[in-house]
């Protein structure tokens, strides 16, 4: 018997391409937690999550993902989820999309955009997406925003809203 085979370059290269957008490793119903000195202050946990390798490594949560950031006593201070989330890991960059919601417990308010980006190493989150910003006193709109990681300090682009203003204590 006689066999033979013949492959196209361009046929070798295309299956050599297609295997640098497998992940490799992936793992299901996961959960990270980050402490320092003992103390846990972010754990994130998800559905799913691929792992992908190269110049620019990155986890991807195709399902969505949460995460919780807690203050020195173990208490959740404020909390961040979405639909999809990819994490740069060398950028130290987390994008967040697809309903996404930022709860400050402390502040009791609640953010909601679409695209979100968490900047690990300036501990801040910001968007360029239309912004809802609910809180006790009523609900804010902006074209982005800009805050730090736990949600208790930011800037409003382009904000807009009703706020009850206690003339009281004015």
């Amino acid at each position: 018997m006689l066999f033979a085979c013949r492959n196209e370059m361009r046929d070798i290269t295309a299956f050599d391409s297609m295997l640098d957008t497998l992940p490799g490793l992936s793992a299901y119903d996961i959960e990270f937690t980050y402490s320092d000195s003992a103390k846990i202050q972010i754990r994130l946990t998800g559905p799913t999550m691929h792992s992908y390798d190269g110049e620019d490594p990155y986890l991807e949560f195709p399902d969505g993902f949460k995460v919780l950031f807690y203050d020195s006593l173990m208490n959740v201070q404020s909390q961040i989820r979405a639909n999809y989330g990819i994490n740069y890991q060398k950028r130290k960059l987390m994008e967040a999309r697809g309903n996404v919601i930022v709860i400050n417990y402390e502040a009791d308010e609640q953010l909601n955009t679409e695209e979100l980006i968490w900047d690990q190493r300036k501990e801040m989150i910001y968007s360029n997406k239309f912004v809802k910003i609910t809180t006790g006193d009523g609900v804010l709109y902006g074209d982005g925003l800009e805050s730090d990681q736990t949600f208790t300090s930011r800037r409003i682009i382009n904000p807009s809203g009703e706020i009850m203003i206690d003339e009281e204590n004015q």
